[in-house]
């Protein structure tokens, strides 16, 4: 015949039903508070402070602690170039990158950097109107990046 299960791990038979009564009542504590917790939330159900968040609020508070402000303005300012300049000059020109404050912008050809240039203080006035998060200290225009000059075969130059 086996030995009990209480002798074979070495419990006090008197102290086992104490024991395993401990666990049941913590789990009927848990289940107990749960239970508690269901009803004050249907008591509460629809008064004031308990409507749930929508979805772009929640990001909104989101982007605003994590610093992604600056990023997603710029992002805006891309996607919408055409309405800052006009869809004829958003067609030569391109946000081309934003670092500490410098937005710069490229243009294809010197005409058009030119253009873009004399616009600098419109540009200025459109964004900081339209993006308000965007905090930009300077505009600069760029144009075509010009080719390196190259040496020929024998380090002289090619004609």
């Amino acid at each position: 015949m086996n030995k009990p299960v209480a002798r074979m791990l070495k419990l006090d038979p008197r102290k086992l039903p104490a024991q395993v009564f401990q666990c049941y009542a913590a789990r009927a504590g848990i289940i107990r508070d749960r239970q508690e917790r269901e009803a004050k939330a249907w008591e509460s159900f629809g008064k004031p402070g308990r409507d749930p968040n929508t979805l772009g609020s929640l990001v909104t508070l989101l982007a605003k602690n994590g610093n992604w402000t600056p990023h997603l303005k710029l992002a805006q300012l891309r996607n919408h170039w055409d309405q800052v300049v006009g869809p004829q000059i958003a067609q030569h020109s391109v946000v081309a990158s934003f670092n500490d404050g410098i937005l710069v912008i490229r243009a294809e050809s010197p005409a058009w950097t030119t253009t873009l240039t004399y616009m600098i203080p419109q540009l200025t006035d459109t964004i900081k109107e339209r993006l308000d998060g965007l905090d930009i200290s300077q505009i600069r225009v760029t144009g075509p990046q010009a080719h390196p000059f190259t040496r020929g075969r024998y380090g002289r130059y090619r004609r």
